[in-house]
């Protein structure tokens, strides 16, 4: 089985005004609102633990699994990567996603829900030292999602069609206090097991009953449309080396070829095709970042056969050859993998 791709965490990266769409191409759920005092102990909870871990900026993981914390006082270079199904929260700052063809923004006490490991552009567009870029992101868990769908008394109502893979929404109190607890709780690891589940499926039972849970179900409806298409899409993930026909994942999801595509196209804004290239893409960059692989070597690893051919379409998606990219990513790999720590 082939090596899955790293999956992203929730990295601060930055504009680069070339990559921007339309504004005909921006997804629709872009929910505004005035800043909240509801963001206040859950940042000051948030600072006082970064505090406590160093100071400065970049990934802060923590000791609950599916629980990290990003800080950042500027823009970086864009990085693509996968983004795992998760609940993305900025406190602070605002940040956006690009996928496919479409981009979302959201800012303080928004939140981004993406409900497919998903090939994706995120950069922070909101940051400075005196007010820096400030985001959590909890990893989802179908099992409990599913658990706690089964107990509501109603199922929220899904739509008909497949829908995107991720959407933004407002941070309401109840889920802001469930993310404050879980970083309280940070303090006395020993509680961590026996707290932290509850907590989680409280966010989960939140997210469900709240405006967007229709769009939230069908991450653990079984044999949705969704649900369909995610099993494709992880025969994509552990196998995107191999030459996989359309009519193999149509197969795979129990729809028919037309039907499998419309709906993978409407979930990811991307064809299956383009979605195994942008995995392949992305484990190529790995490879060559972290294991030092040369281009031809990635180039095979990776399910190329001519490394002239996988340099091409890099170049296209990266908008830099392979080798100067693998250099430039090889940097910014050892600069966050010591914080920076922030200047006097």
């Amino acid at each position: 089985m082939t090596r899955m791709p790293e999956l992203a965490r929730n990295l601060p990266i930055p504009a680069e005004e070339a990559m921007m769409p339309t504004r005909s191409q921006i997804l629709p759920w872009r929910l505004t609102h005035p800043e909240s005092r509801m963001n206040a102990p859950l940042l000051a909870a948030i600072t006082a633990y970064i505090e406590e871990q160093g100071g400065g900026q970049g990934l802060f993981p923590t000791a609950l699994e599916g629980f990290n914390i990003v800080r950042s006082y500027q823009s970086m270079m864009p990085m693509r990567n996968i983004y795992r199904p998760s609940l993305c929260v900025v406190l602070e700052g605002g940040k956006e996603l690009h996928f496919g063809e479409a981009r979302l923004s959201y800012g303080t006490m928004e939140c981004l829900v993406v409900s497919v490991g998903l090939p994706a552009t995120g950069r922070i567009v909101e940051a400075s030292e005196e007010k820096p870029y400030v985001g959590v992101m909890i990893d989802f868990d179908v099992a409990t999602m599913r658990s706690v769908l089964e107990q509501l008394d109603a199922l929220p109502a899904p739509s008909e069609d497949s829908g995107p893979c991720a959407f933004v929404a407002k941070v309401d109190p109840p889920l802001a206090d469930c993310i404050l607890r879980l970083v309280k709780l940070l303090a006395t690891p020993k509680a961590i097991p026996v707290l932290a589940p509850s907590i989680v499926r409280e966010i989960c039972y939140w997210l469900l009953s709240g405006p967007h849970g229709g769009e939230i179900c069908k991450l653990a409806l079984p044999e949705s449309n969704i649900e369909r298409v995610v099993r494709a899409v992880s025969v994509l993930h552990t196998s995107f080396a191999e030459t996989l026909r359309v009519e193999t994942l149509a197969e795979i999801a129990r729809m028919s070829p037309s039907s499998f595509h419309q709906h993978f196209k409407a979930l990811t804004s991307m064809t299956p095709l383009q979605f195994q290239k942008q995995l392949r893409l992305l484990e190529a960059r790995r490879l060559m970042v972290t294991e030092a692989a040369n281009v031809a070597e990635a180039a095979y690893k990776v399910g190329y056969e001519s490394a002239s051919q996988f340099s091409r379409e890099y170049s296209r998606t990266f908008g830099v050859a392979p080798k100067q990219d693998a250099l430039t990513q090889q940097r910014l790999h050892d600069r966050y993998a010591s914080r920076t720590v922030r200047s006097a």
